[in-house]
């Protein structure tokens, strides 16, 4: 198989992500921007997505994912970036990236109309990489942050 373009692969990851996993699909995740350096993730706030419904607060388990999900996503473009490898090999590598661990610090209320999630490589190494994740709202504010560990190999 030859090696895949930027291009190519860029869409084929946005693709998967975005069409392909379910769970992505339910909360409604999309792409904003993707680099090995970083990866920005944004969603809309629907009523399927509160979990204190007077207040219109996003639930916390919504966060934490979205968290977990675009520190994922960056683990595995710093990680592709490291080796030199075929298109369906990437692709392989990416259906083996799985959390260690995550930390989620809630910093204040999930209100708002729509989140944007910004998550950056602190470290990658041969099987592991360590991300660091904030979600804010459509007016800036600070929501949450993560902290997470995943398996690159």
């Amino acid at each position: 198989m030859k090696k895949p373009g930027n291009d190519e692969f860029l869409h084929v990851i946005n693709e998967m992500f975005s069409e392909q996993i379910p769970f992505n699909t339910l909360l409604g995740l999309s792409i904003e921007s993707m680099s090995p350096g970083g990866v920005t993730v944004s969603f809309r706030m629907r009523d399927e997505l509160m979990g204190h419904r007077k207040r219109r607060m996003v639930h916390g388990g919504v966060i934490s994912s979205v968290i977990d999900v675009t520190g994922g996503l960056v683990a595995f473009m710093g990680a592709q970036e490291r080796m030199d490898e075929t298109l369906g090999a990437k692709l392989e590598r990416f259906g083996r990236v799985s959390t260690i661990d995550l930390r989620v610090d809630f910093l204040r209320p999930g209100t708002g109309t729509a989140f944007t999630a910004i998550a950056r490589t602190l470290r990658t190494g041969n099987k592991v990489a360590v991300t660091r994740t904030e979600l804010t709202n459509d007016t800036g504010e600070l929501i949450a942050v993560g902290t997470g560990s995943y398996t690159v190999s």
